[in-house]
């Protein structure tokens, strides 16, 4: 996965563990792609200090995802809904009862896809 994506993903789920600090800096260079240099100014501390923040919160998202593992089973569930979306879309020639059936099992995985 595109480190990117998962620092986003990473920063979603534990971003919120984070001092105010801590967010305002790292969303201004990730997210809002401030250089070190402005960021800096910005929040009036050093061009080392910005960076070694963000490498800080990068390792405090990183040991939080190790403990407990969220992103690992978010993007198992969603390849799950996917895989269930794909079978139940080839069996879709079945007869009118079971199209019933695979209509309702549809509408559940289309829910659990939005709720991860």
């Amino acid at each position: 996965m595109e480190d990117f994506v998962r620092q986003t993903l990473l920063y979603d789920l534990y971003g919120d563990l984070l001092t105010p600090h801590q967010r305002a800096v790292y969303e201004a260079v990730t997210f809002e792609d401030l250089s070190l240099s402005e960021a800096a100014q910005q929040y009036g501390i050093s061009r080392q200090g910005v960076h070694d923040l963000v490498r800080r919160v990068d390792k405090i998202l990183g040991g939080y995802e190790d403990k407990l593992h969220l992103v690992d089973r978010l993007l198992s569930a969603r390849e799950c809904a996917r895989q269930i979306r794909e079978s139940v879309r080839k069996m879709e020639a079945a007869g009118p009862a079971q199209r019933e059936e695979l209509d309702r099992l549809l509408e559940q995985t289309d829910r659990l896809a939005e709720l991860i």
